[in-house]
């Protein structure tokens, strides 16, 4: 097996993402298959940092659905693969820009997040005979209290240290 096969199939990434722009459908040339892209923006890992900007790209159904359902501001999880395109700005200096191909969609409600736009719920649907099965002592359990919105760990992968420090022994 080739080293850098192994290596991209680590590529997974999942955002809490901001929508800037609407999604704009395009089609390819060959085949005529849906690609859908949209500026997005997501916290940085400290409180203090800016907000980074990225470029999420959706192919076929995906595209469609970015068309259907997302809107300027809405609020998503968006899961897929990150890669870096080398572009050249209209000065000729070359460029590096981060692009986000969409694999997975998950809106996020207003109490907190929702369930997965594309994850089937095969937990709720009936069984064979027709009728779901009855709750287990739903009554006698307290209320549950209101659901919070998610938080997410946003520290830094690696320590602060201070000017001039390294933490590689050689």
């Amino acid at each position: 097996m080739c080293p850098l096969a192994s290596i991209a199939a680590v590529n997974h990434c999942l955002l809490e993402v901001e929508v800037l722009e609407a999604p704009q459908v395009r089609y390819t040339q060959d085949n005529q298959t849906p690609v859908a892209e949209m500026a997005v923006q997501f916290d940085g890992l400290r409180p203090d940092d800016p907000p980074g900007q990225l470029k999420v790209v959706g192919w076929g159904n995906l595209a469609q659905d970015l068309q259907n359902r997302v809107q300027v501001g809405q609020r998503l999880m968006v899961e897929g693969r990150l890669r870096m395109n080398t572009v050249t700005r209209q000065d000729g200096v070359k460029e590096k820009r981060a692009e986000f191909t969409l694999s997975r969609l998950h809106p996020l409600g207003a109490g907190g997040a929702s369930r997965p736009a594309q994850i089937p719920a095969a937990a709720s649907a009936a069984p064979a005979g027709g009728r779901a099965p009855a709750p287990r002592a739903a009554a006698a359990a307290p209320a549950a209290p209101a659901a919070q919105p998610p938080t997410w760990n946003a520290s830094p992968l690696v320590p602060d240290l201070p000017e001039g420090e390294d933490e590689i022994p050689f």
